[in-house]
């Protein structure tokens, strides 16, 4: 089983351009450029985004600027 990364806190503002890394859902998603549309905030002891396209929020542990 994959070992949880540490949390990480970032400040992203909204309209951030992500790519997800090191983790299941980046397999699937490849290459693909992600949107924030909301600042980052706690949920459980995690610190979540959301993207434009998804629900939900997402680990930001499993997040990387995207280079422009």
């Amino acid at each position: 089983m994959p070992k949880k990364q540490t949390t990480k806190n970032v400040d992203w503002p909204i309209g951030t351009k992500v790519r997800m890394v090191n983790c299941l859902e980046a397999e699937e998603a490849g290459d693909k450029i992600w949107t924030t549309r909301s600042e980052p905030w706690e949920m459980c002891g995690t610190q979540v985004v959301l993207l434009k396209g998804k629900s939900g929020g997402f680990d930001t542990s499993c997040l990387e600027v995207a280079e422009a």
